[in-house]
């Protein structure tokens, strides 16, 4: 809705989510309905586009939304003695995407702490995505800084991506050793932009579970000796006297 001010222009974001068909209108306010010989031009950044006349005092364009290159900037600008108009900013909506993870050996969940197995298991990391349907899925590891897409065609014997409906897709990592420890992505593709959610794994020894048991060992054995001495030390006190 647009004031009959000289100068005044208006501006608007509008978020997407999915593919759509949208139209955009300029309406000059009833008061200023009595502006006439209005030029009125529509431009998609800096290119001027056609548009249609739905009332009197309203102007339209109807876009077609199917990739990013259909987003951006779009403006209509009302001249006659005045100069008016808005710019309407359509973007992508960032896709919120709910992870879920589940290890086969030990099954542990939640998103905040780090997943932990052990070496030598299978781990079974899933990513799913509620309420959008990527058009594809890609995982990834981080070596360094960088992030590096896992190719499990390559490495049929380490890596196996499969998917149990298109909102869903699971990386399995067999036989899993220390280095294979560290953070992963799942990357969803839609329509209109990508979205990445961050997993993190932690792979330990398999000493680290029977350290505690060998600590509680080593104590046994300490106590035990101590008492052994004790009672060989006694037996000779007993036999000089």
């Amino acid at each position: 809705l647009i004031l009959g001010v000289s100068g005044n222009f208006v501006e608007k974001n509008i978020s997407l989510d999915n593919a759509t068909i949208i139209e955009l209108s300029c309406k000059l306010d009833k008061e200023y309905s009595h502006l006439k010989n209005l030029q009125v031009t529509w431009k998609q950044g800096s290119k001027t586009i056609g548009h249609i006349n739905k009332t009197e005092n309203s102007w339209s364009i109807q876009l077609k939304i199917l990739d990013n290159s259909k987003l951006g900037s779009y403006s209509c600008t009302l001249k006659g003695k005045e100069e008016m108009g808005a710019t309407f900013h359509l973007q992508g909506k960032s896709h919120l995407m709910n992870f879920f993870y589940l290890f086969l050996v030990p099954k542990i969940g939640g998103k905040e702490k780090p997943i932990v197995s052990y070496e030598g298991d299978t781990a079974v990391l899933i990513c799913k995505c509620s309420g959008y349907t990527p058009i594809a899925w890609t995982w990834y590891m981080t070596n360094g800084s960088e992030q590096v897409a896992i190719n499990d065609s390559l490495l049929a014997d380490k890596y196996v991506i499969s998917s149990i409906s298109a909102n869903v897709t699971h990386l399995k990592i067999i036989n899993l050793a220390q280095e294979d420890g560290g953070v992963y992505w799942c990357e969803a593709t839609f329509e209109l932009g990508k979205s990445k959610g961050k997993l993190k794994l932690k792979v330990l020894s398999l000493m680290v579970p029977l350290k505690p048991f060998l600590a509680i060992v080593a104590e046994v054995v300490i106590l035990v000796t101590i008492i052994f001495l004790y009672e060989v030390y006694s037996k000779k006190k007993e036999k000089h006297a």
